[in-house]
């Protein structure tokens, strides 16, 4: 299955790193005695919460912008996205002076919604209980020619990600696991590509919400398996199946897959916010959880 896909390599991940420079944020790489005590190792925490618009999507939003053409620019980016992949392609669309439009849920979180609009993006609502989001996407890019990026399933999406693992690893070489947070995949490819180039000694694990295990089930039957939208406070990974890049670097490079409970999330999120003073969101307390 992988000889088929033209997949990104770690070659692409440097390569989004340069076109990053000066417009991502090198985000710090956090520390904690008591979190180092907790596990009986040394942990280092790489501060996604702090990367432009508040996530590590921005790094993969920009990366897919920036490779337009002349004619993609002007006719500008469309995306599909309850939230933080909203936000980085309206941020990168605004930086790069393009237009875009965003599909979101009308239900999406209102200050999500805002915020992307605040980017200069124009955002379409559906319901997401009986109108399909990629349809909807695809019919609008079609009407006005605009270039869709998909949340995770990219090339320039994924090695964008992987500038984060990419980051950690030259401030932090010796690392023996890395535990990264799995939805869609973008996140856990990225940093597969960048480990096994920097640091082939350290094994990396996803962790995904028990409740939306797709991506662990289809590393155990060796295909893609979909499930039904899962019940997750972990909301940046409610996806229900991985894409067939994400899935196809996973397989072949990933360690294992872990699950995290909501309860787990919730403890990890307080002990973020009492003990390290840092505000972080469900899905981004995945790794902690899972390590």
């Amino acid at each position: 299955m992988t000889e088929s896909l033209d997949l990104p390599t770690f070659a692409d991940v440097r390569a989004a790193a340069e076109r990053l420079q000066g417009v991502a944020r090198r985000t710090p790489v956090m520390r904690s005695r008591t979190a180092d005590e907790m596990l009986g190792a040394q942990l280092f925490f790489k501060c996604e919460n702090l990367q432009r618009m508040g996530a590590f999507k921005f790094r993969g939003g920009y990366n897919a912008l920036a490779q337009f053409t002349d004619e993609q620019r002007k006719r500008g980016a469309l995306a599909f996205s309850s939230g933080n992949h909203a936000q980085a392609i309206a941020l990168s669309a605004h930086i790069l002076g393009m237009p875009a439009v965003i599909v979101m849920p009308q239900d999406a979180p209102g200050a999500k919604l805002d915020a992307t609009r605040g980017y200069g993006a124009e955002v379409i609502t559906y319901n997401r209980f009986t109108e399909d989001r990629e349809a909807i996407s695809q019919r609008i890019a079609n009407e006005r020619g605009m270039t869709l990026v998909p949340p995770f399933n990219h090339p320039h999406v994924i090695a964008g990600q992987g500038t984060a693992a990419m980051e950690l690893l030259e401030d932090v070489p010796d690392l023996d696991y890395l535990f990264v947070c799995l939805g869609g995949g973008g996140l856990l490819s990225g940093c597969l590509l960048a480990a096994k180039a920097l640091a082939p000694q350290c094994k990396v694990y996803g962790v995904e919400p028990e409740a939306g295990n797709d991506a662990q089930q289809s590393l155990r039957q060796g295909h893609i398996v979909k499930i039904a939208t899962p019940q997750t406070i972990a909301d940046g990974a409610q996806t229900q199946a991985l894409g067939d890049l994400t899935f196809a670097i996973i397989q072949r490079d990933v360690t294992d897959i872990i699950t995290a409970s909501d309860q787990q999330l919730v403890q990890v999120i307080r002990f973020f916010a009492e003990r390290m003073k840092i505000v972080v969101e469900p899905t981004g307390a995945l790794s902690f959880a899972g390590a």
